[in-house]
């Protein structure tokens, strides 16, 4: 356990395994040997897409130049998500990732527009919001008077590639094969080697399990255990296929809900990634199957493919000397565009705990503690999406409206619906801006909004929302199409 740790082997390649290789190479690989194995013959997921905000810090750290980026992973800029149908058939809101209005010490902007809305003052909440305006109009720039919060759409395929050829620069050796056995001290229970299907022997001091669903290192050799959270996310299965791109280039995803789960759709500069996350209880794969291409907006690139899944966690991340990484780790759907930013955050951790001079218990345990703590707020707000909502039409929906939920989740909400206020958690991903903006957009009203809102007389008020409203107009009235801001700034290499 006090063995100072000199070599990392890194099992699995993808989005994961190169980011993990990437890393720790470039921020930590001087005095480390860094091997990293996959084989050629086993498909990734490659299907997380779409990102949130906190990937442009992975970046800088990594030295990594957006545009370049951008242009590598054929890239768009994405503002939040549009939620369509999941309150209502017909309804749709668009959860950002900015600010809306103007908060103060004692409550959230949502506070005083409540008080305007009891007044008859009729504009929208996201009216407020600079991101919002700018989806709705497809526009999108760098800068500005009211810069945009934003985070990135990209083809997964490329960006693992786009990683590797960063690792490889700071020293990482890729080997080529299937991990056939993985060798288990009887002593200590750690991993001492693992031994490809062609006899070669790879031998480290850290294992990273960057195996996808199979973990075949900290569940098949060390048996971590899973906490199955099925039954509050119901949703097992996904069929995904990509399209030939469209006219338009909006800075945004779609997640549309249908009978028995929901759509997403994520445009890239060559291309859309599109998908239909289900449950398999209440859709068969083949009507899933026709679900998906019957609502498509543009012409099938690819063959349906099938993805099964089961949402919740490993009981620890870090067991021995085995860290899980992504998929490996847990699993969560992708509604909020989380799975890249939890490798990110499983990747940093680690960084930051790292056992340079031997694998400490205290280590692990403050690893495990937080990977814990981080997943569960983040299974709490998706949660929301399903449990919150006026749909009834179908089995499904039915189920998740009359669910049971994490008890968290239901404070969370009756706080809000009493109330209307939201309080975020030391650690927690989602901000109040948007647990605030899923809450109302799915359908939850406060009752009462805080004292502090009447403290402005009626004239001040009306010239307070006035004022916020016209001044976000303006911001996004002088920004350019995202599509003639992409051509300008990031056009990728190759156009498919």
């Amino acid at each position: 356990m006090n063995k100072e740790i000199k070599s990392v082997v890194i099992a699995g390649g993808g989005t994961a395994g190169w980011m993990a290789a990437a890393a720790i190479a470039k921020l930590l690989g001087k005095n480390l040997s860094i091997t990293l194995v996959e084989s050629e013959e086993i498909s990734t997921v490659g299907v997380g897409e779409a990102t949130i905000p906190p990937l442009q810090t992975f970046h800088r750290l990594l030295g990594i130049d957006e545009a370049e980026f951008m242009r590598a992973v054929r890239g768009t800029f994405k503002l939040g998500i549009n939620f369509e149908s999941w309150r209502a058939v017909g309804e749709d809101y668009f959860h950002s990732f900015g600010t809306t209005g103007r908060d103060c010490w004692a409550s959230t902007f949502q506070h005083f527009w409540q008080r305007g809305l009891a007044e008859g003052y009729k504009a929208d909440y996201g009216s407020y919001c600079p991101e919002v305006l700018a989806a709705k109009q497809n526009k999108f720039a760098h800068g500005g008077g009211q810069p945009l919060k934003y985070a990135y759409h990209m083809d997964a395929s490329q960006y693992a590639v786009y990683l590797r050829g960063l690792a490889e620069r700071h020293g990482v050796k890729r080997v080529e094969g299937k991990i056939d056995r993985v060798n288990v001290d009887p002593e200590s229970g750690n991993i001492f080697s693992l031994v490809l299907a062609g006899g070669e022997t790879l031998a480290g001091d850290l294992f990273i399990d960057c195996t996808g669903f199979r973990a075949l290192l900290v569940e098949g050799a060390l048996h971590a255990g899973f906490d199955d959270w099925s039954h509050w996310l119901p949703c097992d299965s996904a069929v995904a296929v990509q399209t030939k791109g469209g006219s338009d280039l909006p800075p945004y995803t779609r997640s549309i809900a249908r009978e028995a789960g929901w759509q997403w759709q994520i445009p890239l500069q060559h291309r859309v990634g599109n998908g239909l996350v289900y449950c398999s209880k209440y859709l068969s794969d083949e009507n899933a199957k026709h679900t998906l291409l019957n609502n498509l907006d543009g012409e099938s690139l690819t063959e349906p493919k099938i993805i099964k899944f089961k949402t919740g966690q490993r009981r620890k991340s870090w067991v021995k000397n085995c860290v899980a990484i992504g998929l490996s780790s847990g699993f969560l759907e992708p509604l909020e565009s989380t799975s890249i930013h939890l490798i990110q955050r499983g990747i940093i951790r680690l960084l930051q705990l790292f056992p340079v001079n031997g694998i400490a218990p205290t280590l692990r345990d403050e690893y495990n503690k937080q990977s814990k703590s981080e997943i569960e707020f983040i299974r709490d707000f998706i949660i929301l999406h399903y449990k919150v909502t006026n749909r009834a039409d179908q089995p499904f929906w039915r189920y998740c409206k009359a669910m049971d939920v994490p008890s968290s989740l239901a404070h969370r909400i009756e706080l809000f619906k009493q109330t209307g206020r939201i309080f975020r958690t030391e650690g927690e991903l989602f901000s109040e801006n948007s647990w605030i903006q899923v809450m109302m957009g799915q359908g939850v009203m406060p009752q009462e909004y805080h004292p502090i809102a009447n403290q402005m007389t009626e004239d001040e008020q009306a010239h307070f929302l006035n004022g916020l409203r016209n001044s976000t107009e303006m911001s996004v009235k002088a920004l350019p199409a995202h599509k003639d801001y992409i051509a300008q700034y990031c056009a990728a290499f190759v156009q498919e």
